[in-house]
């Protein structure tokens, strides 16, 4: 009898560890964490057209969120765990991405820590924060179930390098925050499948960086499009050894659109990128930062395995519109 207590007191401590380190991470993020509100005109008169969440990541008030929730807004109100509601200014915003920055001038609110997207690992464990259906401060746990996805945008685009999880995510999440167990932000929520169970989707913290600094020097994002679907997969380390070659991973090309740069080169579908402008490319987030400089606007060299031979490329890139 005493032997089968231990046992069930040692399972009841680790039950109450998980529910502690989730319970931190919450604590640590949930006063950068807001709900979204935005008004449109309607016959003449503001009204309520929708909602969602976002995280404040600057002491200057700068937030996170996704573009469809505040794209033509005529007005965002912001409201603050302490219920404080602020009319919140456009900074820019990124459709390609489904990015925003909105800002607010006042107080009581923290800063969310930002991670590092790059060490994420498949099966670690996230939590989302956000207000689905309006419900504020939601919390829901998952797990990662897949890295540097590529997942079609609301206006139809394709988003590079997206983290799939199963934590569950509803409309109303959308801008909220992805965090790691240790209250570091790894995401931005950003869609879901309808539908779909157990798909939800987040852009990386590493490329929101990215975009944020361009929207807040330049007050807008320059990208280069290929119109590739891309896949990070392991590289066969027989085929880097025979070749020469620094790569651990690769960008498995899984599609092509029609009349893209991509359509007009020499690329395959199952080739695996190794190489682009001359540089290794082992992850879509390198690849991404070649594709922000206007630099890479000419023709590029590209190398792919192409089942076992390495094969030289060249792809024109262009600015997306």
């Amino acid at each position: 009898m005493e032997s089968f207590l231990k046992q069930k007191a040692s399972k009841s401590y680790v039950m109450d560890s998980y529910s502690q380190m989730i319970i931190d991470a919450v604590q640590a993020v949930k006063n950068a964490v807001v709900k979204i509100d935005v008004y449109r005109k309607q016959k003449g008169k503001l009204q309520r057209a929708g909602s969602g969440s976002g995280f404040i990541f600057s002491s200057d008030g700068l937030i996170f969120t996704n573009s469809h929730v505040v794209q033509g807004a005529e007005r965002i109100m912001v409201s603050l765990l302490n219920e404080n509601e602020i009319e919140a200014t456009l900074v820019g915003l990124d459709a390609d991405t489904d990015l925003a920055i909105i800002k607010v001038y006042s107080s009581g609110y923290s800063v969310a820590r930002m991670g590092d997207s790059e060490a994420l690992q498949i099966g670690q464990l996230l939590i989302a924060i956000g207000n689905p259906y309006g419900y504020q401060h939601t919390v829901t746990t998952g797990v990662v179930s897949a890295l540097g996805r590529t997942l079609r945008s609301q206006n139809g685009m394709l988003v590079d390098n997206v983290i799939q999880s199963d934590a569950a995510l509803n409309p109303g999440n959308s801008g909220g925050p992805m965090i790691t167990t240790g209250g570091e932000v790894i995401g931005v929520n950003t869609a879901i499948i309808q539908g779909a169970q157990g798909l939800s989707f987040s852009v990386p913290i590493n490329t929101a960086k990215e975009i944020a600094n361009q929207i807040i020097a330049n007050g807008k994002v320059f990208k280069a499009y290929l119109g590739l679907s891309l896949q990070e997969v392991p590289l066969n380390q027989k085929i880097a050894r025979h070749y020469h070659l620094v790569n651990d991973r690769g960008l498995f090309v899984t599609g092509i659109e029609s009349k893209s740069p991509a359509s007009r080169s020499d690329l395959k579908e199952g080739d695996i990128i190794v190489s682009f402008n001359n540089k290794p490319v082992r992850t879509l987030h390198e690849l991404f930062k070649e594709l922000s400089t206007k630099s890479v606007l000419s023709m590029i060299d590209m190398s792919v395995v192409r089942h076992t031979e390495l094969v030289e490329l060249t792809v024109f890139p262009v600015q997306r519109g």
